[in-house]
């Protein structure tokens, strides 16, 4: 396995949730995964999968001993920044079509405007059939764009903060337009002469029914996402970086599942939880915050010899240790200040245990238990793994939050451990191709504990 082309892969391929569960439950079949539904009697080294909607998912490896003595999980989401476009989206506007959008997660707005952007998701139509959309990627697709005001009239919009001058209704995507009519003296009372209203809405339309078969109304029931146009690219002369789209928490989910696909079950059964809405809270039926994991659990215990039980599901739960495998913020050189640099990760500095995440007062934060961490030390050294321990940046400058408090609830012994990113949350992010590797070893070391 080339573990970093194999990544930006990744990237290019799951620029949304529902087609990086996509992408897993097939290459998880072609390493001997089944869908959980297909399966009645579990035993020691089956390898199943469960789905959510196809934008969340578990996969398991069962181990030899009884589940109730615990499991070793990876959990990550799938789910990143981006714009969805509104359920009545599309409008004209003095000769421009837009597409009407609503921003997903914490962004700086004006990031995102005149970049090459891209639509990836699903129309669902009442007959019941589902249209898989995905336009901007392609070198022969048209890709799409939001505007911005010329220097040269943004005296007003320059005297803004930066949270206010890009409005979160200005966040409208452009996806066509016609020419101004254009109407002599002797032409204005014939009305014949002038497009009709909307002309150039009913064109892009026309498009959208001759190559989807979708009409206005079927975005009501669409889920269409704006993202980034473009592939995940080596940065730097060196090739020592990745620069992508999505890599929080991309990053985690792959070097976790990457691992899952490398790894046997020992005693403990092992599983790689990829979940979605983890920047909007984990709420949701796909998002941690559900009993979507609960009910996985439950449904593997009801396939073993000794068959469900409600106390075996807790048992299992409250004796797993977890690795929130998701990102911490990498120093940055240029903006130090905002960093306890004794306690910040560094770019090429190895995977990140983050014993605490939440904000200010580690308020959301799960605070993992030292025992745990000097557990896993020892199993990381053992395995020369690289690895540094940090926090989010300074105590009064804000933070942020992971699935770990949503899984600590069970009882369960969890860290946060993942990749330092640089630029987190702006369409395109950094990392370091070390820090995959690394990242990629330690989930490998902890599945064997």
């Amino acid at each position: 396995m080339d573990l970093i082309s194999d990544y930006k892969n990744f990237l290019n391929k799951g620029k949304t949730e529902r087609e990086c569960c996509s992408f897993i439950v097939s290459e998880a079949k072609k390493n001997g995964y089944k869908d959980i539904n297909e399966v009645e009697k579990l035993k020691a080294g089956d390898k199943v999968y469960v789905t959510k909607w196809g934008k969340a998912i578990a996969l398991f490896q069962i181990g030899s001993d009884d589940i109730s003595k615990g499991m070793n999980i990876l959990g990550a989401h799938i789910d990143s920044p981006r714009l969805d476009v509104k359920q009545n989206p599309m409008y004209e506007k003095d000769f421009v079509v837009y597409l009407n959008t609503h921003y997903y997660g914490g962004i700086k707005k004006y990031q995102w405007v005149t970049l090459p952007l891209a639509i990836h998701g699903v129309v669902c139509k009442k007959d019941g059939t589902v249209v898989n959309v995905t336009v901007g990627e392609d070198e022969s697709d048209p890709v799409f764009c939001i505007g911005d005001i010329l220097p040269h009239l943004a005296k007003d919009q320059m005297k803004e903060a930066a949270s206010d001058f890009i409005p979160g209704e200005n966040l409208d995507v452009i996806i066509g337009s016609r020419n101004p009519e254009r109407v002599t003296d002797e032409e204005s009372n014939d009305k014949a002469d002038k497009p009709a209203k909307d002309a150039a809405k009913k064109a892009v339309l026309a498009i959208l029914k001759e190559k989807y078969g979708i009409a206005e109304n079927d975005f009501g029931s669409a889920e269409l996402e704006v993202v980034p146009a473009g592939k995940a690219r080596d940065l730097g002369f060196d090739r020592s970086l990745i620069l992508g789209y999505g890599q929080d928490d991309r990053s985690c989910a792959f070097a976790s599942f990457a691992a899952m696909m490398e790894s046997t079950a020992g005693k403990r059964t092992n599983v790689c939880l990829c979940v979605d809405k983890e920047e909007i809270g984990s709420v949701g039926a796909t998002g941690m915050a559900s009993h979507f994991f609960e009910n996985c659990v439950a449904e593997i215990v009801a396939r073993t010899a000794e068959g469900y039980n409600e106390l075996t599901v807790r048992r299992a739960l409250n004796n797993s240790n977890m690795l929130s495998s998701d990102v911490n913020a990498a120093y940055d050189p240029m903006n130090g200040s905002l960093y306890d640099k004794d306690n910040a990760s560094f770019l090429g500095g190895g995977i990140v245990f983050n014993k605490y995440t939440g904000s200010r007062g580690k308020s959301g934060a799960s605070d993992a238990s030292p025992e745990f961490i000097a557990r896993l030390r020892a199993v990381l050294d053992d395995a020369n793994v690289t690895y540094q321990m940090a926090e989010l940046g300074k105590v009064d400058q804000g933070g942020g939050g992971t699935i770990a408090y949503l899984a600590a609830k069970y009882g369960m012994y969890v860290l946060d451990a993942g990749v330092p990113v640089l630029s987190m949350h702006a369409p395109w992010e950094i990392t370091s191709a070390e820090d995959m590797k690394q990242a990629y070893n330690a989930y490998k070391a902890f599945l064997k504990i």
